[in-house]
């Protein structure tokens, strides 16, 4: 006896739907924000002092850079003007001029300029006195970003030693049973730290040497022009 079979067909779209239906896996993709602070307690207070070290870094970059950029903008024709002045005997208006310059070169000469009558000497010492404290005023903070350059890398390293710690731990605690997971924390804090400490770093050092570039071409013009002023002084008026 012929037994018929009962084939059963899914329709078409019903198959889709169920296809459609299944879960699909996803890939979470981490962002910057999330890698950073993914590292436990110990690497979140490490990645955010480095936070706060690299918006400290901006800062002092940013107002030495303006600082030096107006302490080097000097008129070509300043000391043409201060020798006519001088030589007119017109001590009055080449003050004037020094005080409308404001800047460095245009202080020391103004420092020279009052004390004209007085032995060289005397306004030499003026000078290069009235010179030092510009070179502070230029100065200042930039130590500030030197330590950045050379802390943000060590406190990084610190966050290494911090995250190898945890893995080690993680690892005593489970025994035989060890999985990647167990160590993710500690291997996150390791990189992240590190990373984020070499960044800021490296960016910090940078820039203080092209401040330091700056400052030093500064220099050279108020060593050019005090000389320039005091030969003048030299000269018969």
């Amino acid at each position: 006896m012929n037994v018929p079979f009962l084939q059963i067909e899914m329709p078409a779209d019903a198959a889709t739907s169920a296809v459609a239906s299944e879960p699909v896996a996803t890939e979470k993709t981490l962002t910057v924000i999330d890698l950073m602070f993914s590292g436990g307690i110990g690497g979140q207070i490490i990645m955010g002092t480095m936070l706060a070290l690299s918006v400290l870094m901006v800062y002092l970059f940013v107002d030495r850079y303006l600082a030096v950029q107006r302490a080097s903008k000097l008129d070509d024709k300043f000391m043409r003007d201060i020798k006519d002045f001088i030589s007119a005997g017109n001590m009055q208006s080449a003050l004037n001029t020094c005080e409308r310059s404001d800047t460095p070169v245009a202080r020391m000469i103004a420092k020279g300029i009052k004390r004209i009558g007085k032995p060289l000497q005397d306004i030499s010492a003026s000078i290069e006195n009235q010179g030092k404290l510009e070179i502070q005023q230029l100065e200042r903070n930039m130590p500030y970003l030197a330590t950045i350059a050379g802390g943000a890398p060590m406190l990084g390293f610190l966050g290494t030693v911090i995250g190898m710690i945890l893995s080690f731990r993680e690892m005593a605690n489970a025994g035989a049973g060890v999985q990647v997971d167990m160590l993710a924390e500690g291997i996150y804090v390791a990189l992240t730290t590190t990373v984020a400490g070499l960044i800021v770093g490296i960016i910090a050092y940078f820039a203080y040497n092209y401040l330091v570039m700056r400052v030093e071409s500064v220099i050279y013009k108020m060593e050019v022009n005090a000389t320039e002023f005091l030969d003048l002084l030299h000269e018969p008026l």
